[in-house]
């Protein structure tokens, strides 16, 4: 598997001692800010094979757990499928996880979510590991270890309708060049010709609620005890991680709650080890 999903559950901060190798504080401890994303079991409810065209890959066929559509199924017909193939090369094999978020104490929701994972792209192997994994649960260590860079997708706080200075950042224009709207908007939209606005005028419009990637961010810490990282009375609008949970450096898009998916970094990132952590905060939001 290729990635993993869970549900932010909010921000603490870390005492560890700094490891980059040019860093100018090396080997210093060092306070950097983390996110904590509880990661529940998945549970494998089908796989699915594509094949290369001239048009892009193309589902041939799936198949799925009976437990999560009522109908009994197995892999035979992929099995047929990769074993009768000539070029093994152009088919793949994608894995359909579904998320448990009634197990989580902090959201709401009680559907599943489906999501589907790209494999190795060694069609036998993932076939072999396919038999396996048909209709059980993964956790999040089988996926990603400690230390490990990960990119993370997911919908960013929505902010509504905003105008260009919040929307784009332009500068205010100054008193004398004021006519109207207290200046907050762009000197000039576009030449007379061509008579249109182009596209990178900045303009107001939907700001926020977006699906977003963010790269390369370093997973500090793995663990199944909640208690470790859940600050006393719990995280604020979120509550007490129960489950298992990772805890990244950095922040990551959206506000709590919110479904966050992990895969593999496929940008180049440094080769660091396993973080030494000192510290990680406890201390109350609520000011407790």
């Amino acid at each position: 598997m290729q990635g993993f999903a869970g549900y932010k559950a909010g921000m603490t901060h870390l005492v560890l001692t700094d490891d980059r190798p040019h860093s100018l504080t090396k080997g210093m401890e060092i306070a950097v800010p983390a996110t904590i994303i509880e990661t529940p079991p998945m549970r494998v409810v089908g796989f699915r094979l594509y094949k290369d065209t001239n048009y892009g890959k193309r589902a041939i066929t799936e198949a799925w757990a009976g437990a999560a559509t009522g109908e009994g199924g197995d892999l035979s017909a992929i099995e047929d499928i990769i074993t009768k193939s000539e070029d093994n090369q152009a088919l793949s094999l994608h894995l359909i996880a579904s998320t448990a978020p009634k197990v989580v104490s902090g959201v709401p929701k009680k559907k599943h979510d489906l999501m589907e994972i790209k494999m190795s792209g060694e069609v036998e192997k993932d076939l072999k590991y396919a038999k396996e994994a048909f209709g059980k649960e993964l956790k999040i260590n089988d996926v990603i270890k400690e230390g490990d860079f990960v990119d993370v997708t997911a919908v960013t706080t929505g902010k509504g309708t905003q105008g260009p200075v919040k929307r784009w950042g332009i500068m205010i224009q100054n008193a004398k060049a004021r006519r109207s709207g207290r200046g907050r908007h762009v000197g000039a939209i576009g030449a007379w010709t061509p008579r249109r606005v182009r596209w990178r005028v900045p303009q107001l419009g939907q700001t926020g609620y977006q699906q977003r990637t963010e790269y390369n961010k370093r997973i500090m810490k793995v663990g199944e005890n909640g208690e470790e990282i859940t600050p006393k009375g719990g995280f604020v609008k979120y509550g007490i991680v129960r489950n298992e949970y990772i805890v990244l450096k950095g922040s990551v898009p959206g506000p709590k709650k919110r479904f966050v998916r992990i895969s593999h970094a496929i940008r180049p990132h440094p080769k660091l080890g396993v973080p030494e952590i000192d510290y990680i905060s406890t201390k109350s939001q609520q000011g407790r």
